[in-house]
């Protein structure tokens, strides 16, 4: 059953097969808007009002009663690992996304997991770009903005249909950046904790080009808690251990850390998981924070993100767990 699946996320994973600007940032946006194409940069809009979850700033908030112990069930001493950037065998890789115009046909996607998924139909134009690459396992996500109508589309596992424009996929979820709503209780999306992918990626835009990143980061542990907590709304565990992560669940750098010794790229970074944190959105490798391929990151900058360590971290205090 999907809700308890193992993840692929925290491999390092190559785009491969993309038809739309494989090479990543696409193409400039027009009047200052998003631009179109795989990676390409939202010039500077952030999805979701300000007042969401993934939007809102963390930094003052207090810190959860059990916050040692859920920070040691990850690991203490493991380092944070960016699972993207721009050369492994070869190429980028992360996971990638498609900014699309509202003229972008819509296509039929069938489901494994039906009735937790949204039936679209969606935005996929071809040759849009899969996580992993055309011939890839592992969770092959497929995420597509439509810059004009503001929304999000996501498929996990997903596969076009040989000579049809159709897709299949294990599950879907399409978002409304403009807007707060969740998920319904207990519903899974193209992520484990019943979240969108797309806001929680670090991306190149936002690093290099805008020099902020003003959202929460999405990131994986290898063992979570059969419970979720807001915003997440799914889980994907059977271990009712109180002191292990639940989905949903957000940690951020301690304030005392020191950023001045990092380069520049990896500091946006830093700053950003000091202000909004990551969330736990998905079963993985330990520490891995998303983020989305470009072969314009510099790997030896985003490389040193490895000397921080889980210590480095606290968890944020949590709200009701639910285990139903």
């Amino acid at each position: 059953m999907y809700r308890f699946r193992a993840s692929f996320a925290a491999l390092p994973l190559l785009v491969l097969g993309c038809a739309v600007s494989p090479t990543g940032g696409g193409s400039a946006g027009g009047g200052g808007g998003p631009g179109l194409g795989s990676n390409a940069s939202l010039e500077g809009r952030r999805p979701f009002p300000a007042d969401n979850p993934w939007n809102t700033p963390v930094d003052q908030d207090p810190v959860d009663a059990n916050s040692d112990a859920l920070i040691a069930s990850i690991g203490l001493a493991r380092g944070l690992h960016p699972d993207f950037g721009a050369n492994y065998n070869g190429g980028p890789f992360g996971i990638p996304y498609v900014v699309v115009d509202g003229s972008s046909p819509a296509v039929g996607v069938t489901f494994d997991y039906a009735d937790e998924s949204d039936p679209g139909p969606y935005p996929i134009p071809a040759g849009a770009p899969i996580e992993g690459g055309a011939a890839a396992g592992g969770d092959r996500h497929v995420l597509v903005i439509d810059r004009d109508h503001w929304k999000l589309y996501e498929l996990f596992a997903a596969y076009p249909v040989a000579g049809s424009t159709s897709w299949t996929a294990g599950s879907g979820a399409i978002f409304d950046l403009a807007s707060d709503s969740l998920r319904p209780a207990g519903w899974t999306s193209a992520d484990a904790a019943g979240l969108p992918i797309f806001p929680g990626l670090v991306r190149y835009d936002e690093v290099v080009e805008q020099g902020a990143i003003l959202h929460a980061l999405r990131f994986t542990v290898s063992h979570t808690r059969h419970g979720y907590v807001y915003p997440a709304r799914h889980y994907a565990s059977s271990d009712t251990n109180p002191l292990v992560p639940p989905m949903g669940m957000r940690v951020r750098l301690k304030a005392t850390f020191d950023l001045s010794g990092y380069p520049p790229s990896a500091r946006v970074i830093l700053r950003a998981l000091q202000t909004y944190g990551m969330i736990v959105a998905d079963n993985g490798s330990d520490w891995f924070i998303s983020g989305a391929p470009d072969a314009r990151w510099n790997d030896t900058e985003l490389n040193t993100l490895k000397q921080v360590q889980g210590s480095n971290f606290e968890v944020v205090r949590m709200g009701t767990v639910v285990t139903r």
